[in-house]
């Protein structure tokens, strides 16, 4: 998922077919580097702690490559303890088909914060290619942002204030992204932009989309796993946030380490280090079908005095005709 965050918040078929489609929807819009920064709504990805066991809200190259049709929900609790702090839910599902080759998937994100609820809603197609160790998957993903703000529900010091007289047009924002991943029984890496369009606002009220490659996003993620007993694993990772456009270049810079206990329990943590943040991450996996997950953050830096932390739960599914025992799936 990637959700809306509008300037008040800081998530048989030839390969060649993601790559036409998306020159075709880039060819649909001029280029405009000139857009004022009052006038732009920001697209953002949204924080996520436990990312790895739902690499689909940060990468649609990570369509299919459970190799099983899978499913998960999270929950977030974003900022506890401040008001109208963000609350996250996502719902992702994807599978491999017939072939193995293509695999196809989908995301719903759903965020509410302050005054604004927001809905994303996504497609997404990745094409596998399967190399001498391991493969790669080219993925790109369609759909669309909607936004809607009300401010009758807000206290106000001056209730006359113009400003909130009048709630804000809901907001309808279609989207695309891509990216690659290559991932082995050791190894994984992956590159991903997750929006291609950005949108300003008019003077009428109205929106119109634009395109600036010097307005890109890329969310770089990378590990390994290395086997320190036959029981004992340690996978570490790290996720990189980087844009083109904004002042601030390195939007999130997250260092993770898990240990895998007999393939069952994954304990381990994360420094954010962009937000100073601290991770405890507390995985388990019930069974070869079922996996929950529990985390949270605790604040090191300027949110320290506003904020408890944050919290999250994941939940995973996997839908599996034959189980493999002897080769779980780590990435």
């Amino acid at each position: 998922m990637k959700c809306l965050l509008i300037n008040k918040i800081r998530s048989g078929i030839r390969p060649v077919v993601p790559v036409m489609l998306l020159a075709s929807l880039l060819s649909c819009f001029r280029i405009d580097a000139q857009v004022p920064d009052s006038t732009r709504i920001n697209l953002g990805f949204p924080v996520y702690s436990q990312y790895l066991q739902n690499g689909m809200v940060i990468n649609p190259a990570y369509t299919g490559t459970r190799e099983v049709l899978s499913g998960t929900l999270s929950y977030r609790m974003q900022w506890m303890g401040t008001n109208g702090s963000p609350l996250l839910q996502s719902l992702s599902v994807h599978s491999p088909m017939k072939n193995d080759k293509v695999a196809l998937g989908m995301t719903a994100q759903f965020m509410k914060y302050g005054a604004t609820r927001s809905t994303s809603l996504y497609g997404s197609y990745a094409y596998h290619i399967k190399m001498k160790r391991g493969k790669i998957s080219m993925g790109l993903k369609a759909g669309v942002d909607l936004s809607n703000t009300d401010y009758t529900g807000l206290l106000l010091n001056d209730p006359g204030d113009p400003v909130f007289q009048s709630n804000e047009k809901s907001l309808v924002l279609p989207n695309a992204g891509a990216g690659v991943y290559y991932f082995s029984d050791r190894i994984f890496a992956g590159l991903a932009v997750p929006s291609f369009l950005n949108y300003r606002r008019n003077n009428n009220g109205t929106v119109s989309p634009y395109h600036d490659f010097g307005q890109y996003e890329f969310l770089i993620s990378a590990g390994g796993l290395i086997e320190i007993a036959p029981i004992l694993k340690f996978k570490p990772s790290v996720l990189i946030d980087y844009s083109l456009g904004d002042a601030e270049k390195l939007r999130q810079f997250d260092i993770n380490g898990n240990f895998i206990i007999a393939d069952l329990i994954w304990a381990g943590g994360s420094y954010r280090v962009s937000e100073e943040v601290a991770v405890a991450i507390l995985q388990v996996q019930l069974n070869h079908q079922l996996m929950f997950g529990f985390s949270y953050d605790y604040p090191f830096g300027r949110m320290n005095s506003y904020s408890k932390g944050s919290t999250e739960f994941v939940l995973r599914y996997e839908f599996r005709y034959k189980v493999s025992a002897a080769n779980p799936r780590y990435f």
